[in-house]
């Protein structure tokens, strides 16, 4: 069974717009996440003078054990996030489309719209800018404004959600990895997923997103295109109020 959202779904609560930014707002087919997967293992090979395999192996067992790789670095090395960020987010975003038509679609939602992401400011800007969205967000919230706590950590949801005086209630998650709509789901958001038949996955076995995973109870709504999900949700708008002279 799919919850392939149909007919249109209706978030006509929705004040408040969330959207994660790598393979939620750009297609998993650009596959920039293999970029930065490799440039992480150069990182933590150059940072621990070790071979790229034996970097490998550590930064997956970081990954797994806390939540990020960086976390790792910092705890068990003392590594400052600044020059690991740095390293890891510059890559080429030459893959990325121009979405005028999902700008279109995020415009046209009611209230606000943020981007909440495990990446960090300054890929977060490149990329929405690269994407021709500048402009459409009311807010960007990077793993620095976390404090480097990543989702789906309730840590993380709580930074969020206090800095934008956000209600999960008036609020919808759109998300490619289920493990954060089930923090999101706990906390009250509407949760949209997000999903690709790219496999751009580069995570540790046990973390990889499952075939079924589409069928949790914590996801609401499922969508292959996000500008199509947008575009024909049933929302609150203001000329959806008919008025008497």
């Amino acid at each position: 069974m799919s919850k392939e959202t149909t007919p249109p779904a209706n978030l006509r609560h929705v004040r408040d717009w969330v959207f994660d930014l790598d393979n939620t707002l750009y297609p998993a087919a650009c596959d920039l996440f293999s970029q930065i997967d490799v440039r992480m293992t150069e990182f933590v090979a150059r940072a621990l003078d070790v071979d790229l395999d034996t970097a490998r192996a550590v930064q997956k067992k970081y990954y797994l054990d806390h939540g990020t790789t960086l976390n790792g670095l910092m705890l068990h090395h003392g590594l400052a996030h600044e020059a690991f960020l740095d390293y890891v987010h510059d890559i080429d975003l030459s893959a990325l489309p121009h979405l005028p038509d999902l700008k279109t679609a995020i415009d046209r939602l009611p209230g606000r719209k943020f981007i909440f992401s495990n990446g960090s400011r300054g890929h977060a800007d490149r990329v929405h800018k690269r994407l021709g969205l500048e402009g459409a967000f009311d807010g960007v919230f990077a793993i620095e404004d976390a404090d480097l706590t990543p989702k789906p950590q309730r840590g993380a949801f709580d930074r969020f959600l206090d800095r934008f005086a956000v209600n999960p209630g008036d609020a919808a998650m759109f998300e490619d990895l289920t493990r954060n709509l089930e923090t999101a789901d706990a906390l009250g958001f509407t949760t949209v997923l997000v999903t690709s038949d790219h496999d751009w996955s580069a995570e540790p076995e046990a973390l990889r997103p499952g075939a079924d995973d589409h069928l949790a109870d914590h996801v609401h709504h499922v969508t292959d295109c996000l500008t199509t999900f947008l575009s024909t949700a049933h929302l609150a708008l203001p000329d959806d109020d008919e008025t008497t002279p």
